[in-house]
């Protein structure tokens, strides 16, 4: 009855821009955006680079075919991520898979007549399946709730070699809320039979390639915990008693399971290949050697290259590399339902009442202090420097219902800008010297913080009436969600769980929060008075990262459920899992937005209509 009641106190009056049914929402993703990733060819000493298909478009992960006729590589260029193959020379350009599903790392048979691909198209989690070329006609090869990745067809065409997390729990890293990668490598015949685990289970092991013989497979492997740090996008040691980030090149004989290290020199190496001349080419992260590299001790094409593919005869390579671009803040990209219009935008945004224009978590240049409040007018590709602290973070602003405020949190916050470098390893780690709720103006005048004391403040949301906002605290003074009334001061305890993230809804009758339990974040509601409790998601992963609709029906937020699509160490991405969700405020009728590789997060629904108080 309250719902209702909310209703006829709020009338939704649709603006002229776009059908009434329109649900436009906008998003964060790390990386990458359109000119920050290139597919390039050369010889494999790196010399007669060039681009293969252009830089406009975010091309990646080539693979040549058997007879060095042509290069299958995927691009999002159509949408989602799909496969497509050319000539060497970049001629004939062609399309090879249509589905709104995600399709990846591709794999030649020995023949080449067909691929062997991972897929999201059974489910949303990553398959493999096989593709005649000549039909094209499509076949799972592996089915279950793991992930199945990076596969490589043997020479003699008995077996396909992949890396897979089946059987992990998915575990937090140490003193982090992100999932180690814990992955193995296994063998399957083509026909789907003979499934064998050949490594043993409980760390990481990646990228299988096989020898020319088919007896042996190349593989890189690390401790289950350095999944964390070796995706991002420049690894750093961990500590002062581990100078170097090490990975190791392992070859393991697929009938024995014995496995033996390839001598290489330290540092953050992946996707090896073996190459003619009893050569390995693979791919080094760690600078200053980041690029391609041999165990001959020759170089190849050098810096921020993520994934390589040799020719069949070993003299060029094919590579896609990370490459600079301006930040987007506003760029169309692809939805996987036709209802709902997303944009990829800056971290953490929030519109204004009638959602033309917004504000959004700058990040910091040249340290791990600094990210400012930007804002931006919606539909440009530009934004202003609100408010900077140049010894603090600014975080998760969000704009007062009557936009003549903007409240945000304020503060270090380590572990959001530090890297893996803040962890949470007693609960006074969370605290981190306190940081406080401020508010500005529009105009970037009249900033005041609104908290005190010793706690750690942040996120906060303001009820319908302006009068209140929810955050939440953790620190001496306990933890959870707290609501402080602006005119008064008055806090008072709305949880004491470890909860965060907390939203107002725009009806004003319900809070959302993500909690920390059993394992993993779930999101919940509860009512302002702090009575009924509810709990709206049941996933394995975290669903965190909401945002409501403007009319308080539905709720757009980040989940891990579908887990990894790739292996971390290719996508520079801290959490690279993450896919966009709606669903109703009572938790029903979920649907799956994207559907990618990257870390897609920090949602925010843009208003299609002005809110009018009816009396």
């Amino acid at each position: 009855m309250v719902r209702k009641a909310a209703l006829v106190v709020v009338a939704l009056v649709a603006l002229a821009a776009g059908p009434s049914n329109s649900q436009k929402i906008v998003f964060a993703r790390v990386f990458p955006n359109a000119g920050q990733v290139g597919l390039f060819i050369a010889a494999a000493d790196g010399s007669g680079e060039r681009p293969l298909v252009g830089l406009s478009e975010i091309d990646y992960d080539p693979v040549w075919s058997p007879d060095g006729a042509s290069i299958v590589f995927t691009s999002d260029r159509e949408g989602s991520a799909d496969l497509f193959r050319v000539k060497p020379d970049g001629a004939g350009l062609e399309r090879l898979t249509d589905s709104p599903a995600y399709d990846d790392q591709a794999a030649f048979s020995p023949d080449g007549k067909q691929l062997v691909f991972v897929t999201t198209r059974n489910g949303g989690r990553a398959n493999l399946w096989t593709m005649d070329l000549q039909t094209r006609r499509a076949k799972a090869l592996t089915t279950g709730a793991g992930a199945d990745l990076r596969p490589s067809w043997s020479p003699d065409g008995q077996w396909v070699a992949f890396s897979s997390d089946r059987g992990s729990t998915l575990p937090f890293g140490h003193g982090r809320w992100e999932h180690l990668q814990i992955v193995d490598l296994y063998v399957i015949h083509p026909d789907g039979t003979g499934l064998t685990r050949i490594t043993e289970h409980g760390n990481f092991c990646g990228s299988p390639k096989f020898s020319a013989d088919s007896r042996r497979v190349i593989a890189y492997c690390m401790d289950a915990e350095d999944t964390l740090e070796t995706r991002r996008a420049s690894p750093k040691p961990e500590n002062d008693t581990r100078p170097t980030l090490n990975t190791r090149l392992v070859s393991i004989d697929i009938a024995t399971n014995a496995a033996s290290d390839v001598a290489a020199p330290q540092g953050v190496k992946f996707n090896p290949s073996y190459l003619p001349a009893n050569d390995i080419g693979y791919v080094r992260k760690d600078a200053p050697d980041a690029g391609i590299s041999y165990t001959s001790g020759k170089r190849g094409p050098k810096g921020d290259v993520r994934s390589a593919a040799w020719s069949p005869d070993g003299t060029r390579v094919a590579f896609h590399r990370r490459l600079t671009a301006p930040p987007t803040t506003w760029l169309k990209t692809f939805s996987r339902n036709p209802q709902y219009e997303l944009t990829l935008t800056g971290i953490l945004p929030s519109f204004n009442h009638s959602g033309d224009r917004f504000v959004m978590s700058g990040r910091p240049s040249n340290s791990t202090v600094g990210a400012s409040l930007q804002i931006a007018t919606t539909g440009t590709n530009k934004f202003d420097v609100l408010y900077q602290d140049k010894s603090r973070n600014v975080m998760a602003p969000s704009w007062s219902p009557s936009g003549d405020k903007i409240i945000f949190g304020i503060g270090v916050y380590n572990l959001f800008f530090n890297g893996f470098n803040g962890q949470v390893l007693k609960p006074e780690d969370r605290i981190e010297g306190g940081a406080q709720i401020a508010i500005v103006n529009p105009d970037g005048s009249g900033f005041r913080e609104v908290t005190s004391g010793p706690n750690n403040n942040g996120f906060p949301s303001m009820a319908p009436d302006g009068k209140r906002f929810v955050y939440r605290s953790f620190g001496p003074d306990r933890e959870g969600l707290r609501i402080m009334n602006l005119e008064t001061k008055a806090v008072t305890t709305l949880t004491t769980g470890y909860d965060n993230f907390p939203l107002w809804s725009p009806r004003g009758d319900l809070i959302m929060f993500s909690r920390a339990a059993q394992g993993d974040y779930e999101i919940y509601t509860i009512k302002p008075d702090g009575t009924g409790v509810k709990r709206l998601t049941f996933s394995k992963g975290n669903d965190a990262h909401m945002a409501w609709s403007p009319d308080g029906e539905r709720i757009v937020f980040a989940s891990t459920r579908m887990g990894f699509k790739d292996e971390g160490t290719y996508t520079d991405a801290p959490q690279p899992y993450g896919e966009l969700f709606v669903m109703r405020y009572d938790g029903s009728d979920v649907q799956q937005l994207t559907d990618n590789q990257w870390e897609d997060g920090t949602p925010a629904w843009q208003p299609t209509a002005r809110m009018l108080s009816s009396r």
